[in-house]
């Protein structure tokens, strides 16, 4: 075993858990189908009908795994998995459904069915986790539709305010407020302004190059961050 397979085996956790990989390629798969392109890509952008098509189906697997769901003022789902100690902080994971308009079938929407395939196999080995477990989805990450990217989620994380990130346009002129109001997302729950036990996004280098090159991928630990001057 190598250096973190020891440090886990040393906790008591079960280490030969996995999750049920047919099931996540097959949920990705369907998901797929909506917004579909003939390269077999994908066309969701951020709060379209396509979108809320997309957002129905993982909130119905989401409650068919028996989670709660609540739905912010930015239209942010969080996807709730009780744990045995009902305030304690939560653990979340997720990332965002929609995509750019010739974007890949996997991007994004990997995170989000990812950590819902977390939850159907703790549900599937009976596990009750210490601290509850929430699946998100972001609003508007890819910023294709509205600029700029990840409004919402900086929305909730205090880089912008709440009526800024509404009020961003369309080349139409239809705000993010407008939209999610029409598709059915305009929650009432505050954006942010809660504490998290942690956070985690798995997502996908959908590029050739990394495995043409057969290089390895590693954790990533930094980010770059992207400013607009008007």
């Amino acid at each position: 075993m190598n250096a973190v397979t020891d440090a886990v085996s040393a906790t008591g956790l079960d280490t030969s858990l996995k999750v049920n990989g047919q099931r996540l390629w097959d949920s990705l798969m369907t998901m797929a189908r909506i917004g579909a392109t003939p390269k077999g890509g994908v066309c969701r952008l951020a709060l379209t009908d396509l979108d809320r098509q997309g957002r129905d189906l993982i909130v119905s697997w989401a409650k068919e795994a028996g989670c709660t769901v609540t739905v912010d003022q930015m239209g942010n789902v969080f996807m709730r998995r009780a744990g045995r100690k009902p305030d304690a902080l939560p653990v979340v994971t997720g990332s965002h459904a929609d995509s750019q308009p010739t974007g890949g079938r996997f991007d994004g929407i990997y995170g989000v069915l990812g950590g819902l395939e977390v939850i159907r196999t703790l549900n599937d080995h009976a596990i009750e986790t210490e601290h509850p477990v929430e699946v998100v989805i972001w609003t508007n990450e890819e910023g294709s539709r509205f600029a700029p990217a990840m409004v919402a989620s900086g929305v909730f994380a205090g880089v912008f305010t709440l009526e800024y990130g509404l009020s961003r346009k369309d080349v139409d002129g239809r705000t993010i407020g407008e939209e999610l109001k029409r598709i059915g997302y305009a929650g009432d729950a505050p954006c942010g302004g809660r504490a998290l036990h942690a956070a985690f996004e798995l997502h996908i280098e959908q590029g050739p190059i990394l495995e043409a090159e057969n290089k390895t991928i590693g954790v990533v630990t930094a980010t770059k961050r992207l400013v607009w001057f008007a």
